[in-house]
């Protein structure tokens, strides 16, 4: 039996050829999406910088199939909720990290 793995996916991009639509819902919802106000979460949560370059996307994912895996889920996730919302992106990183391994000494 296989046991579940809780890991934190930080994706991690470029924002590129934002349109004026974009990129003005960018400048408008700034506040809301600080790296101080983030957390890992199933959903994920979306941060960026105020020059509207670089961004974050950190997700909480549980697996059984280990942090390839994770990782994989983290991309796609970021992949949909960037093109849902019509930002153009590039350079995609991933960073994977078991949390059960946080607290081992």
């Amino acid at each position: 039996m296989s046991t579940e793995i809780v890991y934190r996916v930080t994706v991690r991009g470029r924002f590129h050829n934002l349109d004026e639509r974009a990129r003005a819902q960018l400048v408008r919802e700034l506040p809301e999406h600080d790296i101080f106000k983030s957390a890992y979460s199933p959903e994920g949560t979306f941060t960026y910088d105020e020059q509207i370059l670089f961004f974050n996307l950190r997700y909480e994912v549980r697996t059984i199939d280990g942090p390839d895996k994770a990782g994989s889920i983290g991309i796609n996730e970021a992949e949909m909720f960037l093109r849902t919302l019509g930002y153009g992106h590039n350079n995609l990183k991933v960073n994977v990290v078991d949390t059960s391994a946080m607290w081992q000494a």
